[in-house]
């Protein structure tokens, strides 16, 4: 089974009302549709652009656009299934930081599918600056989701960096993991680039990233954008020999791909390595802890 995937270098803008922002977001959807995408990946905070139609004060304290942004949170949900049922596609919607009472937040991934149904993966690890906004909570739980193309995981801009997120998803099925990534600077990019790369030879699976793109000056949490969409592979026979199946140019809007599923399941039994299976040599009761000797 092939699959067909397009993951956004998505340029932020300042949309003038809600309505606007869903204009921007269908008119890059349908980009990428037309590109023969099945499964279109939006980035991580995607909904912070909508901030910029909040008064000038909220939209440039953090906490409190992400308070104005609630009452938008159902026609966010709404756009995005709009979107994959108008089109027959999976859509990772980027993310939401919603209101989850107590007035704390957590940064929620959407992923809808052909007919309408919307699930979520919350982000499980804050980076510095989501604790130091003191309103932010950890997600509590992990998941992976069934599609017409077989299992997929969502891991959010940083917890990509921690193999045991995709590994668990990984052993429940997983064979792509979805990432939708916002990064401020070029360390941060590079952080989240090498965690994907490290999850696809680890785990011999298709890691697909999008990524926020430009400035943003109006936005405390997406002035400036950094990184580069991005589809890895296992390192390995038949697959590129950096593990970059495509990375988008600068400037460009989306990286786009063709996974073979097939492939991925059969390249395994012939793999010049097996990383995934050999795993779990790393749990023998003589190496899960180092022993100590004096030189």
């Amino acid at each position: 089974m092939k699959l067909t995937i397009a993951t956004a270098q998505y340029g932020i803008g300042e949309p003038r009302d809600f309505a606007a922002f869903g204009e921007r977001v269908a008119a890059r959807v349908a980009e990428a549709v037309r590109a023969g995408a099945q499964f279109v990946v939006l980035p991580e905070y995607l909904a912070l652009e909508a901030a910029a139609i909040l008064e000038g004060e909220a939209r440039a304290d953090f906490v409190r656009s992400l308070a104005g942004l609630q009452a938008h949170h159902e026609a966010f949900l709404a756009l995005a299934r709009e979107l994959a049922r108008k089109y027959a596609i999976h859509l990772v919607a980027g993310s939401f930081l919603l209101d989850v009472g107590g007035g704390r937040y957590r940064n929620r991934s959407y992923f809808a599918s052909p007919e309408g149904r919307v699930v979520y993966q919350d982000k499980l690890t804050l980076t510095g600056f989501e604790r130091s906004a003191g309103v932010i909570e950890p997600g509590d739980e992990l998941k992976v989701f069934d599609t017409a193309f077989g299992r997929v995981g969502i891991d959010i801009c940083y917890d990509v960096e921690f193999p045991l997120y995709a590994r668990v998803q990984v052993e429940a099925g997983a064979r792509v993991i979805l990432v939708p990534s916002c990064t401020d600077t070029e360390a941060g990019a590079m952080r989240v680039r090498v965690g994907c790369q490290a999850r696809a030879l680890e785990n011999q699976v298709y890691v697909a990233c999008a990524v926020t793109a430009g400035l943003a000056e109006w936005s405390p949490a997406l002035d400036v954008n950094t990184g580069r969409a991005a589809i890895y592979t296992p390192i390995d026979r038949g697959f590129p020999s950096d593990g970059v199946l495509v990375r988008a140019d600068e400037g460009a809007d989306w990286a786009f791909a063709e996974l073979d599923l097939a492939a991925l399941d059969a390249f395994k039994r012939e793999a010049q390595v097996a990383n995934a299976h050999d795993w779990f040599a790393q749990l023998r009761p003589a190496v899960v802890r180092a022993k100590a000797e004096r030189l």
